[in-house]
This record gives C-alpha cells, sequence and structure tokens, in this order.
C-alpha cells in the first residue's frame, strides 16, 4: 500500500529572528496543513531548509514534527545527504522515532554511478523498516537516477517503493512508468506538472505550492485520482502563475515570503539564500492573492 495518496506538502521551517526553529509557527503551520487537506507532511526536505541545519538540529525537527501531527497523516522525514553514512543514521533516527516513510535525495556534489546509487539507496533502505521514496532533482544535485535504475531498485529493495520526480521530463518519467509495470509509487516532484505526471500514473505530489495553498493542492490531485482530469487540469492551469511566482527565485526563497503574506511568521532564511527582491515580492504577492480570491 502506498505510503499516501495526494497532496503532500514540502513543508517550510520557520525559524526566529536568531535563526533558531520557531516551534511555535511550526506546530501552527503543521495543524493549517492538516486542517485544509493535506495528505501528508514532509519535514526537513529541501524547502524545509535542511542544508543548513545541523544533523541533531534536523533529527529534532523531524521528531517534534513526528509528534506534533501525532498519526493524523503520514509524515515523511527528508534524510538524505551525499554522505551514505549520514544519510542511514538520518533515516534510522527517523524510523526509530516514528516516521512512516523517508524521502532520501540523490548524493549531490559527488556525482555517483548508477552502480553507486543503487549500493547507497540500497544500504539506506537495508538500515530501516520503513518505507524509502527516491528523490531525483538533478538540477540541485548534478545526478539522475536512469530510469533503469529507479525501476531496478523499486524491483530488487522491499522497501524502496516509490520515487520523488523533479526532473521535468515528462519523457523520461513515461519511459520509468512503462519499465516499472505498476512497482513504483510516482509523485510529482514539480508543481507545474502534478497534472501530466499523474496522467501517467502517478498519484501524487510533494508540493511546495500546498504550503500556502493546501485546499487547492489536495483539490487537483483528488480529481485526478478520480479520473475527472479536466477538473484537476482547470486547477494546475489556474495555479501556474502562482508556481512561477514561487520558482522566481530559488526555493523556499519565495514561499517563506508567501506564507508571511498569509500570516506565517516564517522568519529569515538561513544563509547563502537571502530575502526575496521586492520586485519578485510584488508580483508573487499579486499572484497569491489572485489564486486565492482575496
Amino acid at each position: 500500500m502506498a505510503v499516501f495518496k495526494g497532496a503532500g506538502v514540502a513543508i517550510a521551517t520557520p525559524f526566529n529572528g536568531d535563526g533558531s526553529v520557531n516551534y511555535d509557527e511550526f506546530a501552527r503551520l503543521i495543524d493549517f496543513q492538516i486542517d485544509n487537506g493535506t495528505d501528508a507532511i514532509i519535514v526537513c526536505g529541501t524547502t524545509g531548509e535542511s542544508a543548513t541545519m545541523t544533523e541533531e538540529e534536523h533529527k529534532e525537527v523531524v521528531r517534534y514534527c513526528i509528534d506534533h501531527v501525532n498519526k493524523r497523516v503520514p509524515v515523511i522525514a527528508g534524510a538524505g545527504s551525499n554522505c551514505t553514512q549520514t544519510a542511514v543514521e538520518l533515516s534510522e533516527d527517523a524510523a526509530k522515532h516514528g516516521a512512516d516513510a523517508v524521502l532520501s535525495v540523490t548524493p549531490y556534489y559527488n556525482k555517483a554511478t548508477q552502480d553507486g546509487l543503487i549500493e547507497h539507496f540500497t544500504a539506506v533502505a537495508k538500515a530501516i523498516d520503513i518505507p524509502v521514496i527516491l528523490y531525483n532533482v538533478p538540477s540541485r544535485t548534478g545526478v539522475n537516477i536512469q530510469p533503469e535504475t529507479a525501476v531496478r531498485m523499486c524491483k530488487d529493495v522491499d522497501n524502496i517503493v516509490g520515487i520523488k520526480d523533479a526532473t521535468g521530463n515528462l519523457a523520461q518519467t513515461a519511459k520509468m512508468m512503462q519499465l516499472a509495470e505498476g512497482c513504483i509509487d510516482l509523485y510529482s516532484g514539480e508543481d507545474g506538472l502534478v497534472v501530466p505526471i499523474m496522467s501517467l500514473g502517478g498519484i501524487g505530489v510533494i508540493s511546495v505550492l500546498s504550503n500556502v495553498a493546501p485546499r487547492q493542492t489536495h483539490d487537483m490531485c483528488m480529481k485526478a485520482l478520480e479520473g475527472d482530469f479536466a477538473g484537476a487540469c482547470e486547477i494546475q492551469l489556474k495555479a501556474l502563475p502562482l508556481v512561477d511566482a514561487l520558482f522566481s527565485e530559488v526555493n523556499p526563497i519565495p514561499v517563506k515570503a508567501a506564507l508571511e503574506m498569509i500570516g506565517f511568521a516564517a522568519g529569515p532564511l538561513r544563509l547563502p539564500l537571502t530575502t526575496i527582491t521586492e520586485a519578485n515580492r510584488k508580483v508573487l504577492e499579486a499572484e497569491l492573492n489572485k489564486f486565492l480570491g482575496r
């Protein structure tokens, strides 16, 4: 059975002015997501600024999220690293504290071969007894999980169950799903391609958009799952200008600004990320208000 179907939010991590985690606001954001239909919480991913967290801080944020969600929806813990042993340790800690699955990004900077990717992800999977969702985002990591590699891992390793596809390459996605013969739970990693990816057999999205539009993102996925692709497409196309604005600068710069606009104290970004430019802020606010009907 899939870890979740529908809209999973790649949740942002609110920070205080001094850069520490704002757990009170994090709780508010989690509750807002669940109250508005989000089907899963993905914590300490790219949007959560895991890249600038210490390992202990990363573990604490994951544990807090698991405890606060309290089984209301599945919690998938970001647990990737360019060091296999670190990825194993983060995954083990998440599993120990009750995560429903881990999201494991391709090792970045190292540029592993396809054989290296297989060994890396297999080591992570064998260290835990909860599902592993692969995260393929070549634009950030510099390495691409080839369709044959993804299918081989999902067929050969029992708890490697799915993939977050942020390649933007629909031809590659189609080839992977053709080879998979149903063995891969596919999630869109691109908010602008949710419906196209679901038309190829995807079962949902791990979404940045859902931070500020959880109900709409959930509804889009549910319509697609129910076969109402015309209704899902209507939401997808309406959302595209906002999606473009949310990626006008590197994620999560715009989404943290957008969260402030809807009333959350998302707080500062950690360097080297910086505040959104005023020009992009104005466009973002206009598109956010338009999409939310404010």
